[in-house]
């Protein structure tokens, strides 16, 4: 609120109380600290936060043709391989993610976990081929758990040197439940969720080279971007959906689907695609042969697909920025198909796509889709995979967080396996406020894991769960949290820090303008932890060093209270002097609201900068008459860990 011109010119004209570092847990020099974030930076990355003028990142381009084996549960393939190397040093091997691995059964997530493996698979290898500078020659290739390294006969060279692997194998697919890929069998057939299906180029960075970082099940992944160009052969009577544009529908796809999803492209409406008794006709008889579907993809980090005979099938128009269109698509089994089930999903990537493409980045896929099956909820670059049980605000949940993934980290890449956060915690801030927008509030507020669906107050109700002395900082590689903290940390604070940024410190048009501009510089990058907080810093013009650490780096407790009211010369008409400390390690903005018995009641707010000398701090308020109450954070903005401090006097 606007202060009146006499409590403006009574804040002007506040003063310390200087009392050193009195508070048990504060140190100023802790919380500010000049030296937090203070590294040089290169050529590679600049000092505000953005992609430097020398900024370089690998490459990788793939052709995968997959078949698969209904009766067998099994997927046999073959991925070639282009890799560019845009760094400046030579590379005499290579890394590749073995995601499927994880179903080995000596793996480290088995032997970090249960250690009793509930399902036997990983990928068999017939061939490992390299081809560079024009000589073909038998891959030398060691695997290690969720990693293979294939060793160069010569040294890839820097600056642009490329490399072709060929890869032969198979996996078996494993069944409902063992984690982000797998089968589930349906009265009209089988659902296949097929991710993580081919061998993938690990990244290799200016940072710490090449990512090696096992893949243990909770840490998800870090990729490089390329054009994807595959072909999956099922049998003739499976519809097959994925990640990318088809590009044989006239081959794949009845004229009467070719001609709805013709509809589809200009409907805000739901188009029915294929529709229940097209599913019944299409079980009368037995599949014919097999059948083969071509995707391409572009600009991608990842591909995925999804294949079965039960699928029903819906699609809309998206409808983008600067008048681009895009699709919304869902599929799904009969026994998904009620009101408030997936029949509403397609309107669901619809509008979330719409959403966040208006508000912070254009969606920039031909499709986005939605795909009912056995994986409870998991995103990749222009489909999702989403529980089929899953209806009414668990589906929306699950539509909008996962279409939400689109932006972290699939437009904006950070390495999910260490920093999980920098994905989950954004993603989960823009579900907050898709939320509320979508259809008029229907299902807001947004909350997560523990929290939902509370409709209290999501500062203090953190406070107990998440900001204490036995929590681990959000920055914490994401296989290192205990499996009951994942959602408080990586989820909830970490959007909660954005939303205290968004509404209690920078406002939103500085916040917005900041986090449009490190989305938009980052696109299809990879950035780290400091380069957004750098970013934030310079775009927003303010320095948030004291909130980056306290609340991500740290761990760290805030703790504001009033200690005190006195009135100059002991006459509450000449004015009051009123005390305020700031007791544990995080620091805050301050907003007071001070009551006086004549009825007159005002707000002040003061920066954060009033706790980088002490942790006391005395200002004067021009008072008229006694003070009734002085409440600190009156709206109960911010996680205190202990509000009884908040108001004076005790116990009002």
């Amino acid at each position: 609120m606007k202060l009146s011109s006499t409590l403006q010119v009574a804040v002007l004209t506040s003063f310390f109380v200087l009392t050193g570092y009195a508070q048990t847990g504060y140190d100023p020099h802790k919380a500010f600290d000049p030296m937090f974030n203070a590294d040089s930076k290169s050529m590679y990355r600049s000092s505000d936060g953005l992609p430097g003028p020398a900024y370089w990142q690998n490459r990788a381009d793939y052709s995968i043709d997959a078949a698969l084996d209904d009766s067998a549960k099994t997927i046999t393939a073959t991925v070639r391989i282009t890799y560019t190397n845009n760094s400046p040093d030579s590379l005499p091997y290579v890394w590749l993610a073995l995601d499927q691995n994880t179903f080995v059964k000596d793996s480290r997530s088995n032997r970090t976990s249960s250690g009793i493996p509930r399902f036997l698979g990983g990928f068999a290898f017939r061939k490992v081929e390299v081809e560079e500078r024009g000589k073909k020659s038998a891959g030398s290739y060691i695997v290690t758990d969720t990693r293979m390294q294939v060793r160069l006969p010569v040294p890839l060279a820097p600056r642009g040197g490329k490399l072709q692997i060929t890869i032969d194998y198979s996996f078996t697919v494993p069944p409902q439940g063992m984690g982000r890929t797998g089968w589930l069998a349906t009265k009209n057939g089988t659902i296949y969720d097929i991710a993580q299906w081919y061998p993938r180029m690990e990244v290799y960075d200016d940072i710490r080279g090449w990512n090696i970082l096992p893949f243990l099940g909770a840490g998800e992944f870090y990729l490089e971007y390329g054009n994807y160009d595959y072909r999956v052969t099922v049998p003739s009577d499976q519809l097959v959906v994925g990640s990318g544009k088809l590009l044989n529908p006239e081959q794949v796809l009845t004229t009467e689907e070719r001609s709805r999803l013709e509809k589809a492209q200009s409907s805000d409406s739901t188009v029915s695609i294929r529709n229940l008794n097209e599913v019944l006709k299409n079980l009368r008889g037995p599949a014919v042969g097999m059948r083969t579907w071509h995707f391409q993809m572009e600009n991608s980090r990842d591909i995925v697909w999804a294949s079965s005979k039960a699928f029903l099938w819906d699609a809309a128009k998206i409808n983008l920025p600067g008048g681009k269109k895009s699709l919304a698509a869902a599929v799904y089994p009969e026994e998904s198909a009620t009101d408030s089930g997936w029949n509403r999903s397609a309107q669901y990537v619809k509008r979330t796509i719409e959403m966040f493409s208006q508000s912070w980045y254009t969606y920039p896929y031909p499709e986005a889709i939605a795909i009912g099956g056995p994986v409870g909820g998991m995103e990749y670059p222009g489909a999702i995979f989403g529980h089929w049980k899953a209806a009414g605000y668990s589906l929306w949940v699950v539509i909008n967080h996962e279409m939400g993934h689109e932006w972290f980290p699939m437009i904006v890449g950070s390495n999910e396996r260490a920093h999980a956060w920098m994905d989950e915690g954004f993603n989960t801030f823009i579900d907050i406020y898709g939320t509320e927008e979508f259809n008029h509030g229907e299902f807001a507020p947004k909350r997560d894991g523990e929290y939902a669906p509370k409709k209290g107050n999501p500062a203090r109700e953190i406070v107990s769960d998440v900001i204490n002395t036995e929590t681990q900082p959000v920055i914490s590689y994401a296989d290192a949290l205990p499996f009951q903290m994942v959602h408080p940390l990586e989820y909830y604070k970490a959007a909660l820090g954005l939303v205290l940024l968004r509404e209690d410190i920078l406002g939103k048009d500085r916040f917005d303008f900041a986090f449009r501009n490190y989305i938009s510089l980052w696109a299809y990058k990879h950035p780290m932890p400091s380069d957004f907080f750098r970013a934030m810093n310079n775009a927003a013009g303010e320095n948030l060093d004291w909130f980056w650490k306290g609340w991500f780096i740290e761990n760290w407790k805030l703790d504001q209270a009033v200690k005190g009211v006195k009135y100059v010369d002991g006459d509450s008409s000449k004015g009051a002097l009123i005390t305020i400390t700031n007791n544990d390690e995080m620091v805050m903005p301050v907003t007071v609201k001070v009551t006086e018995a004549n009825g007159k009641s005002d707000s002040l707010r003061f920066p954060v900068e009033i706790w980088e000398r002490s942790g006391e701090f005395t200002f004067q308020y021009p008072s008229t008459s006694s003070i009734i109450s002085v409440v600190l954070d009156p709206a109960e903005r911010l996680p205190d860990v202990d509000a009884s401090n908040n108001v004076w006097p005790a116990g009002k």
